[in-house]
C-alpha cells in the first residue's frame, strides 16, 4: 500500500499591497503596506522556511484593472493589485536569507523577448541554487497592450500559440546552447569554456527571430521550474506539453477532480506521464486554537474586507464591466479576451452572489477552524480531488502565514501528511527527484542527442 501523499504548500503573494484578498491591508496587523521595504520580504522568506514551505509563488500583473467602472477610482483608492514591482528583484536577497526555500515567479511572456529572458532566469537559477521557478502568463488585460503599443490583446488562442513558440525558443537556450561539459575553467590552460561545445540558437519562426548564443553557462536547473494557471481547452493543451506545476481553482473536491483528471490525462496524450503534473490548488485558511476563536477571527476579518474591490479586480478577470449590472441582473458574458474559463464558469451569476462570494475580497475557496478541523480539510481536497498541494494566500500578511505554520503544520506533520525536513537541492530535485526536466519533456530534444539538437546543427 502507498503511503500517504505528503501535502506541498506554496505561499501566494504578490509585490504590492492588495493581492487576493482586497481591502484587507487596513487591517492593523497586515505588513502589505510595506511591500517597498527589502525587510518586508526577508522577514517573510524567513518565516515559510521556517514553516518548510516549499515555495513561495509571486502573482504579477503588466497593467491596470481599468474596466469596473470604466477607471481605476476603486482600483487606487483600494490598491487593488496597484502598485505593483517586478518580481523577480525580490529573488536574491531572500535567497540569500534562506537554503531551501523555492520562488515561482510569475513573468508576461507576451512582452518579453527570449534572448534576455533566458539569461534573467538563468542567472536567478545561479545565484539561487537552482530554486526558481516561471509561472507562465501571456496576460489578459488590454490596459497592458495599450501600454506596450498595441491597439488590444492578441485573441485567447493566440497568445497561447505564441507561448508556444516563446517556449521552443527558451528551450533552445537553456538546454541546447551550452553542453553539460563546456565549462572547463581550467586556470593552467587558460581555457575557461570550449567554443565547440557552445553552439549557436537559429530560430526563425512566426513570431519570433534570433540567432545567437545563451549568455548564460547551464545553471543548477538549466530550465526553471515551469508553473502554468491555464484552465481553458487550450491552456489544457498549453500545460499538457510544458508545464511541471500547474494551479487551479474549484469549489468542490468533486469538480476539481474532473479538473484534474483533464489535465493528467492530456499530460498522458502529450507523451508524458500524468505524475509529470504537480496540480496545486489556492485556497485561503483562518485558524485559531479552537473553532469558535477561528469563526470570530473569520467575523472580524470581514470588517476590514472589501467586496466591491474584490468584483472591481473580477472585473477585468471577465473583461465585463460589473457596475453596469443591477444587484440581482444575471450577468451574461460573450466573447471576452480576458481569461476564458472564468468568464465561462461566472455566466448567468447576479452581482449579489458575486458579492456575497467576495465577502473577504476574494473568491478562494476558505477553510475557517480549528488545526484539526483545517487539516482535516486540506487532507480531503488532496485525497478527494487528487491534487499535490495548495497555493495558501495572505490574508493578513504575514500573520496568516504564521498562525498556519504555528497551528496547523504540526498537525498534518503528527498525521504524517507533511514534511519535517527539507530534502537537499534544487527545487526541481525537492518535487520531482531529478534537477533536470525528463526526457519525455520537449524541452529535453534540444538538449545534445535530442531530436531537435541534431536537426539544428
Amino acid at each position: 500500500m502507498d503511503a500517504p501523499k505528503k501535502i506541498l504548500l506554496n505561499a501566494f503573494n504578490m509585490n504590492c499591497v492588495g493581492h487576493i484578498h482586497h481591502g484587507m491591508w487596513t487591517h492593523p496587523q497586515d505588513r502589505s503596506t510595506e511591500f517597498n521595504s527589502l525587510s518586508y520580504w526577508l522577514d517573510l522568506a524567513k518565516i515559510l522556511e521556517k514553516g518548510l514551505f516549499d515555495g513561495l509563488f509571486i502573482a504579477d500583473i503588466l497593467g491596470v484593472y481599468d474596466v469596473y467602472q470604466q477607471g481605476i477610482a476603486l482600483t487606487a483608492s483600494e490598491s487593488i493589485q496597484l502598485p505593483v514591482n517586478d518580481p523577480l528583484m525580490l529573488v536574491s536577497a531572500m535567497a540569500s536569507v534562506t537554503e531551501h526555500l523555492g520562488f515561482g515567479l510569475t513573468a508576461n511572456l507576451s512582452y518579453e523577448a527570449p534572448y534576455p529572458f533566458a539569461r534573467r532566469f538563468s542567472t536567478l537559477d545561479h545565484l539561487t541554487a537552482g530554486r526558481v521557478g516561471w509561472n507562465i502568463v501571456t496576460g489578459y488585460l488590454d490596459s497592458a497592450a495599450r501600454a506596450m503599443g498595441q491597439t488590444q490583446l492578441l485573441g485567447h488562442d493566440r497568445r497561447y500559440d505564441q507561448a508556444d513558440e516563446f517556449l521552443d525558443v527558451s528551450y533552445q537556450l537553456w538546454e541546447g546552447s551550452w553542453e553539460e561539459d563546456a565549462v572547463l575553467a581550467d586556470r593552467q590552460q587558460r581555457r575557461y569554456a570550449d567554443a565547440s561545445k557552445i553552439h549557436p540558437v537559429r530560430h526563425h519562426g512566426e513570431f519570433y527571430q534570433v540567432e545567437g548564443y545563451h549568455l548564460s553557462q547551464p545553471s543548477p536547473q538549466r530550465t526553471p521550474l515551469l508553473f502554468q494557471a491555464g484552465s481553458s481547452a487550450r491552456g489544457i493543451q498549453f500545460a499538457a506539453r510544458h508545464a511541471e506545476c500547474t494551479f487551479v481553482n474549484g469549489s468542490t473536491p468533486q469538480a476539481m477532480r474532473a479538473q484534474v483528471d483533464r489535465l493528467r490525462q492530456a499530460a498522458k496524450e502529450a507523451g508524458r506521464l500524468p505524475e509529470d503534473l504537480k496540480i496545486f490548488m489556492g485556497i485561503s485558511v483562518i485558524v485559531a486554537p479552537t473553532e469558535r476563536e477561528a469563526q470570530e477571527k473569520h467575523q472580524e476579518y470581514l470588517r476590514y474586507a472589501s467586496p466591491e474591490a474584490g468584483i472591481a479586480h473580477f472585473s477585468s478577470s471577465t473583461g465585463i464591466d460589473l457596475a453596469a449590472f443591477d444587484l440581482d441582473e444575471p450577468i451574461q458574458s460573450g466573447a471576452t479576451r480576458a481569461i476564458e474559463s472564468v468568464s465561462k464558469a461566472y455566466s448567468g451569476w447576479t452581482k449579489r452572489q458575486l458579492l456575497e462570494q467576495h465577502a473577504l475580497g476574494g473568491r478562494y475557496a476558505l477553510i475557517v477552524g480549528d488545526p484539526q478541523q483545517v487539516a482535516t480539510a486540506l487532507i480531503d481536497w488532496i485525497d478527494q480531488a487528487g491534487i499535490d498541494g495548495f497555493n495558501l494566500t495572505r490574508i493578513v500578511n504575514p500573520q496568516s502565514y504564521i498562525d498556519f505554520i504555528e497551528l496547523v503544520v504540526p498537525e498534518l506533520q503528527q498525521r504524517g501528511r507533511y514534511k519535517t525536513a527539507y530534502q537537499p537541492g534544487s527545487l526541481r530535485k525537492k518535487l520531482f527527484n531529478s534537477d533536470r526536466l525528463a526526457e519525455r519533456h520537449p524541452a529535453a530534444a534540444w538538449r545534445k542527442g535530442g531530436r531537435n539538437y541534431r536537426n539544428n546543427q
